[in-house]
């Protein structure tokens, strides 16, 4: 039985009606889906961020493949977000009486709201990160600078390879 619809007192099938719903319906759960992928990525920055105080070079290196995947998660999930947007648009953001679009503004404003903690949190991290690195390299240079340690390599009682064999005996 055909649907009028109050916003644009336009008459619609029914299964015109069912991939409306269907639509709207799978970009929340994109929404949501995307919502939970930023959260999980928050979490592994802020443990990431714990980790570079603590200077823990392999949990560090395997908190960063995780943000890799994670990442690559959200930009997969994202293209698919993008197609359905343009879908929920072109349906005009209304599926009738049988499903509410009302929060998904709502959602959508979550998902922006994430999306700038986690850029702020990511910055955040990399600064700290390049500042640890400097801190290293400045050590290291101090290292190969110090005359002790360069004596030391040079020692007499250093076991070195001899340059010159007498073959004559």
């Amino acid at each position: 039985m055909p649907i009028a619809l109050k916003e644009r007192k336009t008459i619609i099938s029914d299964s015109e009606l069912a991939q409306r719903v269907a639509v709207i319906k799978r970009f929340k759960e994109l929404l949501v889906q995307q919502c939970e992928r930023f959260r999980c990525y928050l979490a592994v920055l802020d443990r990431q961020q714990l980790l570079i105080g603590i200077d823990s070079a392999d949990e560090i290196i395997a908190h960063v493949e995780l943000e890799e995947q994670i990442v690559a998660d959200i930009f997969s999930i994202q293209k698919v977000i993008d197609s359905m947007e343009v879908m929920y648009n072109a349906a005009g953001n209304s599926a009738g009486p049988y499903l509410s679009a009302n929060d998904i503004p709502e959602l959508k404003a979550t998902l922006e709201e994430l999306k700038i903690q986690a850029a702020v949190r990511s910055g955040r991290n990399r600064d700290m990160l390049s500042s640890r690195m400097e801190e290293i390299n400045r050590d290291i240079q101090a290292i190969k600078n110090n005359p002790f340690m360069s004596t030391v390599r040079f020692s007499l009682y250093h076991n070195a390879a001899p340059s010159l064999v007498d073959i004559m005996g």
